[in-house]
């Protein structure tokens, strides 16, 4: 992992931008000596790491100490996208116009996108809790259909806050049997292009015997800030509560 600019912001988180190979990233972290758990946030359907309410959710959670890290895997932000790609992003925009079915379109175009980021996300996770100041437990937040792959596949993800907006496939939607850690799901209730019965069949699917659904009226970008403020307090419960109290340099225990 090379680090290539850093910034201070004005609320003291520390924003880096980072490259991991072929895997552009940005780790936030927060001001202070200590060890802090590590929250890996997604953007629904693979949007850049730099849209705006992203950074915005990862530097009001950093803030609150954590190291919040997001990356532009394949097929997302300005990497390069196949042609098979841009036909499905094309097909898809066309179809939604003209008021057809995407369901079909949405699998061909999702499917493969989680299956291509889920490997460079796991990549970037063994290179972040390889980073001084780092040492868990991990969050994940954000994209659903990601999220429950990783979930799945990841042992080192202890709990997830993720947006019901957002196609899931059917492989996915299988998965989410298997997910066992806490989750808190939020839903909005007019979700001009997401069905909220989907969502609450999803939810009602996942096998985690902790999970919490949050509901708000509004449409697919009206998420009111004060779910940020929930879901920092969701991990607060599940990240830092139980955790072993972490040493700062010298040998000092930091409580």
């Amino acid at each position: 992992m090379q680090f290539t600019s850093e910034t201070r912001l004005d609320d003291g988180v520390l924003a880096r931008e980072f490259a991991l190979g072929d895997i552009p990233g940005t780790l936030w972290t927060p001001p202070g000596p200590a060890s802090v758990p590590l929250i890996l946030m997604a953007h629904n359907n693979g949007l850049p790491k730099a849209e705006p309410r992203l950074v915005a959710r990862a530097r009001h959670t950093a803030a609150r100490g954590y190291a919040v890290a997001s990356v532009d895997a394949a097929g997302c932000g300005d990497r390069p996208r196949s042609a098979a790609e841009e036909q499905a992003r094309a097909e898809l925009r066309r179809a939604m116009r003209a008021g057809e079915p995407v369901d079909e379109i949405f699998e061909s175009f999702i499917g493969p996108l989680v299956e291509k980021a889920a490997p460079e996300w796991r990549t970037t996770l063994d290179a972040l809790l390889a980073l001084p100041g780092i040492d868990g437990p991990v969050g994940y937040s954000g994209w659903t259909a990601l999220g429950i792959r990783l979930m799945v596949t990841e042992p080192r993800i202890a709990a997830a806050g993720l947006f019901a907006g957002g196609f899931v496939p059917r492989s996915q939607r299988e998965e989410a049997r298997q997910v066992t850690v806490p989750l808190l799901l939020l839903l909005q209730w007019d979700d001009e292009g997401n069905p909220r019965q989907r969502a609450l069949d999803l939810f009602d699917a996942f096998g985690t015997k902790e999970k919490t659904l949050h509901a708000n009226l509004g449409g697919h970008t009206g998420t009111p800030w004060f779910e940020l403020e929930d879901g920092t307090r969701f991990f607060d419960r599940h990240l830092k509560e139980h955790r072993p109290a972490a040493r700062r340099p010298g040998g000092r225990v930091a409580r």
